[in-house]
């Protein structure tokens, strides 16, 4: 992963991020523009309660096309009801105005406050100064990555360059999130670029696969927003064949990086999360089905027992098999074996269903660092998946008690 490139690197995307009063102290406006339509997929939220640009974003994608991206921080323009429908609308027809694009080609994206009354004026005139600033300069894409933050303390960036049928590749991109994230798709935002030629079918289907294994796969608060929406545009001027099937060159290395910049980007998410002192790693192995694998993953990072038993380097494996067992799915405990750890050394705690003895303080001490591992096997299967969490501290709940987000 290139930490030194940005979005700006890929080919025809230029971007900019601007400050227009919305926020008191940080850039609050994003643009990504492509400088030919592109094929284009997006993953929303399946939160009941939907916001206004979320909306609009769901239609305009539709056809599997797109060209630009607007991003304002600082309000979510959610539960708006019709002024923030009004709102959401206005800042994809002035983004096609500005760039003289069709309405359809815009994507819109709020991310901050719910329920607090939409400043349509402040970014319609943000956007329309703003746009004559687009810039394929390494800097406008840290501008971009940085003015789609609310109470992240750095921005999310990611660039690969990759082989695909004898062509260089370029993919980057940029995402926000820190509190109220438990994704649950198809506020956590997340933009991709590359200059790949891919079917807009294939890459839609793509994309879903990937976000399942990536950004589906993270928690902090266990809170799915209403906002969440990973977007990404394949403008094809890398000047490949076009990608059309799963069997054609160049796909299986385009899947592989695709899911990487996006398991990079969900990360970098959890290790901000709000008030969190630790990184924990979930995996679950021989499994009978990924799906299951995946479920249980949900279900234990998800639990907050488990979280505050990591925050207080509690080796209480108890609760893990419990919020194991409330995941849904069929397992047979008696067969599962379970390791609890840092980085270099995990202490198995569970063998096929029975407890183990172990050395508590030593476990404790294993869980002062700041990267967990926890590792579950089903002894049931083949099939593995990993996620990623954060414990639940005292900072959080302070954070939260004091301060609107």
């Amino acid at each position: 992963m290139d930490l030194i490139k940005n979005i700006t690197n890929v080919r025809g995307i230029k971007c900019w991020g601007a400050h227009t009063g919305i926020k008191s102290m940080r850039r609050d406006l994003a643009i990504i523009y492509s400088e030919v339509p592109a094929n284009a997929s997006a993953v929303f939220t399946r939160n009941s309660v939907v916001a206004e640009p979320v909306k609009v974003s769901k239609r305009h994608i539709a056809d599997g096309k797109a060209q630009a991206i607007v991003i304002n921080a600082g309000n979510a323009n959610a539960a708006t009801g019709e002024q923030g429908r009004q709102g959401a609308e206005a800042m994809a027809q002035t983004m096609a105005e500005e760039l003289e694009i069709d309405k359809e080609l815009v994507l819109v994206a709020s991310t901050g406050i719910i329920g607090k009354t939409f400043p349509t004026e402040e970014i319609v005139e943000g956007i329309r100064k703003n746009v004559k600033k687009l810039s394929s300069k390494s800097s406008a894409g840290s501008f971009a990555a940085n003015a789609i933050l609310t109470t992240d303390t750095f921005a999310k960036e990611g660039f690969i360059e990759f082989a695909a049928d004898d062509y260089e590749i370029n993919m980057a991109g940029i995402a926000k999130g820190s509190g109220m994230i438990h994704p649950n798709m198809g506020t956590m935002l997340a933009f991709i670029v590359t200059d790949i030629s891919i079917d807009s079918t294939l890459l839609n289907e793509t994309v879903k696969m990937a976000v399942d294994k990536s950004f589906n796969m993270i928690t902090v608060d266990g809170d799915t927003s209403t906002n969440d929406m990973v977007a990404v545009l394949a403008n094809g001027l890398a000047g490949n064949d076009m990608i059309k099937t799963k069997r054609s060159k160049g796909y299986k290395e385009f899947r592989t990086n695709l899911e990487s910049l996006m398991t990079h980007l969900a990360k970098s998410i959890v290790s901000d999360g709000e008030g969190a002192s630790k990184f924990i790693e979930y995996q679950v192995v021989d499994a009978p089905d990924e799906v299951t694998a995946r479920k249980l993953i949900r279900s234990i990072s998800a639990s907050t027992l488990v979280k505050t038993a990591m925050y207080g380097r509690d080796p209480n494996w108890g609760r893990v098999i419990a919020a194991a067992g409330n995941a849904g799915v069929s397992f047979d405990y008696t067969k599962a074996d379970l390791w609890l750890g840092d980085e270099k050394r995990q202490i198995k705690l569970l063998e096929k269903g029975g407890p183990l003895e172990f050395d508590t303080g030593y476990v404790k001490k294993l869980l002062r660092d700041s990267h967990i591992h926890l590792k579950l096997s089903l002894n049931s299967g083949k099939a593995t998946a990993t996620g990623w969490g954060s414990d639940l501290t005292t900072d959080y709940v302070v954070f939260n008690s004091v301060y609107t987000t």
